[in-house]
């Protein structure tokens, strides 16, 4: 064999070794990395102590995932003092009393709650390619999805003592304090009606949070002109398979990829300009990379799957 062609093959194969290995981190090992975020936001009066919220997001539990169950059910001993689910919990309709027993230590907490997509329709086989080329999984269909049971998701949640925001306003008690939280359902689906729960933001309560599964602009837009001094969404995985030192190449949603993670600065307009740009009045924005994957793509690769302890702080 000349020594060209031979040194070609050689490194053809050094190639196809390097990416069976790095699909074989990304679907067998990264995505079972669960990790635990703690973020924070000066959002509060001055002098006021800290308030600790547990966000939780994009579960997509499968009934034999008994060891991200146990992960999330012992974030409880975290004592949180309010926790945010922001959907896709669930990937198969017998995986409703999965993900309830995974929050149940939670349930003696407050907490509130708005569905994803996936609350309502198991996911199907979506080429990835497709994915990637249109930053969206809006653009394409995997074929006739089945419903799921979502009533009984939602029954068990509220029975556990959590608040539904789906396209609600409520005010909930949080560590002796009223805190107003506006919801919205998934705009990924066009489920979001902020038209009915729209209003300025009560200026009796200690802060107003807006709560939505993905964060389009449109609704964060809404929820900032209202007055909403958080924003807490989760929906893009982080970009799930990111490349290393750089980020994220799509975040499945028209969110600039600078904040397809973590927590950023948002303001009505803010389009893609970037958090350091935000004005003084601008609102603090957190999403979450989420805790799964949809079945047909299991695999996070510079992407660890996580849950946020989101510290609020009063401002300095």
């Amino acid at each position: 064999m000349r020594p060209l062609v031979r040194a070609g093959l050689q490194a053809g194969l050094g190639a196809a070794a390097l990416g069976a290995a790095g699909f074989g981190y990304a679907s067998l090992v990264e995505r079972n990395l669960f990790t635990l975020r703690r973020r924070s936001m000066p959002v509060l009066p001055r002098g006021h102590r800290p308030i600790r919220v547990l966000h939780l997001s994009d579960l997509h539990l499968m009934p034999e995932q008994r060891r991200k169950v146990e992960w999330v059910r012992g974030l409880a001993e975290l004592q949180p003092d309010l926790v945010v689910d922001t959907g896709d919990n669930i990937a198969h309709p017998d995986s409703i009393d999965v993900a309830l027993e995974a929050f149940e230590p939670l349930f003696d907490v407050p907490g509130v709650f708005v569905m994803g997509s996936n609350d309502y329709w198991a996911p199907t086989f979506k080429n990835p390619l497709r994915y990637v080329v249109h930053g969206s999984s809006r653009h394409f269909s995997g074929g006739d999805p089945q419903p799921l049971p979502t009533h009984r998701l939602t029954a068990g949640l509220e029975a556990g003592g959590w608040r539904d925001l789906t396209n609600t306003r409520a005010v909930v008690e949080v560590a002796g304090e009223p805190v107003e939280l506006v919801g919205v359902d998934d705009p990924h689906i066009d489920r979001d009606r902020y038209d009915v729960v729209a209003g300025p933001a009560d200026p009796s309560v200690l802060l107003t949070v807006g709560v939505t599964h993905a964060p389009y602009q449109r609704v964060l837009d809404a929820m900032v002109r209202d007055g909403a001094e958080v924003l807490i969404a989760g929906h893009t995985h982080g970009g799930q398979v990111c490349v290393p030192f750089y980020g994220a190449l799509v975040t499945n949603c028209d969110i600039d990829a600078s904040r397809v993670k973590g927590v950023s600065r948002w303001w009505a307009g803010a389009g893609h300009q970037p958090s350091s740009a935000a004005p003084k009045d601008a609102a603090w924005l957190e999403v979450s990379a989420g805790l799964g994957t949809s079945p047909y793509a299991p695999m996070r690769f510079a992407c660890r799957p996580e849950a946020t302890l989101l510290t609020l702080e009063p401002t300095r």
